[in-house]
Order: structure tokens, then sequence, then C-alpha cells
């Protein structure tokens, strides 16, 4: 199995897995290879260190304890890290976390604003309903009563997305990249 760093023309970094080389340049070749989060399809590799497992072949417990602990300490000083926690304003799972300031968006390097990026992407993918080009009527409907409030997501053209502020119903734009509206792994 080959791990790879990618990299589209957009500068977005994510991670590819294939069987060897040759597959990689194969769906390469043939456009299979596409950015999860704008859909470029020009991706390049990255330069990134090979993972040596070394310790296994040293039975060095302590470097594996020192190991355990850099990785814990990468991820509690990660991407993640670097926004506020969420607090929630309700008890329920599916109420959206509060959002970071925008002096804290601004601070953030640019692979931290992917990772946050993503995280807020999955948080609504994970916790609505797609009604897709029926959303104004779904909207109306919850917002009339006739139908049960739920959390939902879906597609309004401009006009239909004015039409629904103008009758007082709080819709917001969200470009939602096509590779993450499904479910993700």
């Amino acid at each position: 199995m080959k791990v790879l760093d990618l990299q589209c023309a957009q500068h977005h970094v994510f991670e590819g897995w294939f069987g060897s080389e040759d597959d990689y340049q194969s769906q390469l070749t043939r456009g299979l290879l596409t950015c999860p989060m704008c859909g470029d399809a020009s991706v390049s590799k990255k330069l990134s260190a090979p993972r040596l497992n070394l310790n296994t072949a040293r039975g060095d417990r302590e470097a594996t304890s020192a190991a355990s602990k850099a990785s814990s300490a990468h991820i509690s000083h990660g991407a993640e890290a670097a926004l506020p926690e969420p607090v929630s304003t309700d008890a329920s799972a599916n109420v959206a976390p509060t959002l970071p300031s925008l002096q804290d968006v601004a601070n953030l390097e640019p692979a931290q604003l992917q990772a946050a990026l993503l995280k807020m992407v999955r948080h609504v993918v994970a916790n609505t309903e797609d009604v897709g080009s029926s959303f104004p009527e779904e909207a109306r409907k919850m917002h009339y009563g006739e139908t049960e409030a739920r959390n939902i997501r879906g597609h309004a053209t401009p006009e239909e997305t004015e039409e629904l502020i103008d009758e007082g119903i709080a819709v917001m734009p969200l470009p939602l990249p096509d590779a993450l509206k499904e479910p993700l792994q």
C-alpha cells in the first residue's frame, strides 16, 4: 500500500492511498484523481518522508512510548486544537456548535482552515437531511408549521433564496464540494 500526500492547484492538501506507484500514475492519467475540497483534477504529489517502522525491528519499547507521546502531542496541537471547543446551546447532538471568531479564523494556517472547513462540512452532512431541489418548498412547510421542523439542506436558486428571506425564513447559502456531499468515510 502506498500512501501519498497530494495537493491540488488550489493548494488543498489531502491523502491518497494506492496499491502501487503504477496505480497512482494510472488514476492520475485517466483523470480519476480530484481534490475532495474543490473537485480540481489538477493533482500532484507533495514531497513527504517515508514512514519507517523501525521500532518493531529494534524492539525498543522506549522509542514506541516516545513516538506515542509525540503523536498525542501532535494531535492535541493540530488543526482542531486551533479552534475553540464548540459550545452547545442545547443538549441535543444535532445542534450546530458556535462559530469561532473572525480573529480565530484569520489566524489559522491554510491546513488548519481546511481542517476546520472539513469539520464543519462533516457536521452539516451528518446532521441534516438532503432534500435536493425541493429545499424551498420544504423550508416553507416547516416555517408555516405544515410539517415538523428538522435540519435540512438542498438547492435553491438565488431568486428562491431571496423569496425565502423576504418571507422571514432563515436560510444560508453554504457551498459544499460535491465530493463531500456523500457519506464521509
